[in-house]
């Protein structure tokens, strides 16, 4: 697979286009497509998922389909938390449901390296899941991009 072409916005990172950067990264997410996810990764890109470690694109994109397929009505919201020049320290919430209809929040806190083409190739991930009932849940959009509209992590008390 070739390299896809860069990735805006391009480290060194401000403020703005750190929490630029975090959105898309969210909104792509929220679109389910593991494939399409992984083009955001550089190809040697490392990964620590939990206590999962996967390396490239190819692992990612396997890891993302297996991911989806057992969290059921996926959504995520993800907050800047920090930034430096090619880094960004990100805090997120997800909820999803598993076969069962079980529902799930996991909190997390993300720390991502980025090459000068805007490709992560370093994420680092600590993830915790809270069971919910239906009533405790809070992210209720259609599935897919989070609207502009719908409150933020601090927005929520998350």
């Amino acid at each position: 697979m070739t390299d896809p072409a860069p990735r805006p916005p391009l480290p060194p990172f401000t403020a703005e286009t750190a929490a630029a950067k975090v959105r898309a990264a969210e909104d792509g997410w929220n679109g389910r497509n593991p494939a399409r996810v992984a083009l955001a990764y550089t190809p040697g890109s490392q990964w620590r998922n939990r206590a999962e470690f996967l390396g490239g694109r190819g692992e990612i994109e396997a890891f993302l389909t297996r991911k989806w397929a057992r969290e059921l009505d996926y959504r995520l919201i993800k907050e800047l938390w920090t930034f430096g020049a090619n880094r960004i320290a990100v805090r997120f919430a997800y909820e999803f449901h598993d076969q069962a209809g079980n529902w799930f929040r996991a909190y997390g806190n993300e720390n991502w390296e980025f090459d000068a083409d805007g490709l992560m190739r370093r994420r680092i991930a600590s993830i915790n899941d809270l069971r919910l009932t239906e009533a405790e849940r809070k992210f209720h959009w259609p599935l897919g991009r989070r609207p502009d509209d719908h409150p933020g992590l601090s927005e929520l008390g998350l």
